[in-house]
């Protein structure tokens, strides 16, 4: 796992076509940006997390 620090308005790019945007950072809270193409699939982990305790 790659653990990067990133500021408001700096960002990641993930291949050449995805880009992970910090838009906002307070008292522990990040808000996100992805931009990625429309057939590609984004979950929040609890999502996933919650189909896995189900199984």
């Amino acid at each position: 796992m790659l653990v990067l620090g990133r500021k408001p308005g700096e960002y990641v790019m993930i291949g050449e076509d995805i880009k992970v945007k910090v838009i906002k950072s307070e008292d522990g809270h990040l808000r996100l940006a992805i931009q990625a193409p429309k057939d590609l699939m984004i979950v929040r982990g609890e999502l996933t997390e919650q189909q896995t305790s189900r199984a």
